[in-house]
């Protein structure tokens, strides 16, 4: 009665170890991306439309940088992001951390209209959005921001998109002289350029081809200001 007593805890004993392995191996995926070296947090899973939003609340609670700055060949242009659109400033914080700008371009550019940036048909850049995911953000727009001269702002998803959903990987500079009023209430606002407007004027004004693109390229890194 003894041995069998004993052979049964043998067996139940096996049976939580390797409960608790399987646990262990559902933890960790292969979706799991590494810390990043300027990142409080550890992201487990790529970014997608259900985890982005607590995923973005929490980076910003750990994550309170407001500056940035864009260098380009002409120049650079210096932001300050807005404190009170959390989601849109914690997701361009998170983009810059992980370099996901370096090396991308102001692919499009509207004379007396805007310049907008973040994309390139660059292999690279796509394998950087497998990496941290696809989602897009939900628009911020009642914070009374307006669309005026040098303010940054997300442009829509090209999908099927009524709700104006924001693609998280773009941006775009308002150059208009009077601002872009019509834009107001459909896109979030998010900060304006505090120095270097005459860049962001320079790039307006290059010659661009049928589809908005300048002819000559401009590649863009991004970089955190930290205050002194």
């Amino acid at each position: 009665m003894k041995k069998y007593l004993i052979l049964i805890l043998i067996i139940l004993t096996g049976c939580k170890e390797k409960k608790l392995k399987k646990s262990n191996e559902i933890l960790i995926t292969p979706k799991i991306l590494k810390q990043s070296q300027n990142s409080n947090l550890i992201k487990e899973k790529l970014l997608n439309d259900k985890n982005v939003i607590p995923f973005l609340n929490e980076y910003a609670k750990k994550n309170k940088e407001n500056k940035i700055k864009i260098l380009t060949k002409y120049g650079e242009i210096e932001i300050k992001l807005y404190k009170e659109t959390k989601y849109h400033r914690a997701n361009f914080i998170f983009l810059v951390k992980e370099k996901y700008f370096d090396n991308t371009l102001f692919h499009r550019v509207v004379k007396d209209f805007i310049i907008q940036g973040g994309n390139s048909d660059n292999p690279k850049i796509s394998s950087k959005r497998r990496r941290i995911g696809k989602y897009l953000l939900p628009p911020d727009t009642k914070k009374g921001f307006k669309h005026k001269r040098g303010t940054i702002s997300m442009p829509s998803s090209e999908i099927e998109n009524p709700h104006k959903l924001a693609s998280p990987y773009e941006f775009f500079i308002v150059v208009a002289k009077n601002g872009a009023p019509h834009l107001n209430g459909n896109y979030t606002a998010f900060g304006e350029v505090i120095k270097g407007m005459d860049v962001a004027d320079k790039i307006a004004n290059l010659k661009v081809d049928k589809r908005e693109m300048p002819i000559n390229n401009v590649f863009i890194n991004i970089e955190i200001v930290y205050n002194k």
